[in-house]
């Protein structure tokens, strides 16, 4: 998915099943942030229509009001702050671990016991 802004609103609005006023009423409400032109004209990435799906769904099929939506995007934006985090940090010590690996494999030396010393 893209975050780049490509949609005008009336194409985004389609694509989400809403009428774009509606589109303009979650704005106001903070629910979705669109990109604008430099003339101010909205433009909808792909993201912002998955998420105007998922609004569509939450208040069509699962009955919530704009308060409960709002809650759930809240939840939904931490939980996937938080799995980037997590993928940060799973990379991090994957790195470090690898190092270290690395550095053992460099000090470890083969001890290789000395045949018993022969009396003349």
């Amino acid at each position: 998915m893209s975050a780049r802004p490509r949609y005008m609103i009336s194409v985004a609005a389609e694509l989400a099943g809403m009428h774009p006023q509606t589109l303009r009423a979650y704005e106001a409400k903070g629910l979705v942030n669109p990109g604008r032109t430099p003339g101010g004209t909205r433009l909808y990435s792909d993201e912002d229509v998955r998420r105007l799906q998922l609004i569509q769904q939450l208040t069509t099929k699962l009955g919530l009001n704009l308060a409960g939506v709002e809650h759930v995007l809240r939840l939904e934006d931490e939980l996937r702050r938080v799995r980037a985090r997590m993928e940060q940090l799973e990379s991090q010590l994957r790195t470090e671990i690898h190092e270290t690996h690395r550095q053992y494999r460099r000090e470890v030396v083969l001890y290789r016991p000395q045949p018993p010393a022969r009396n003349p």
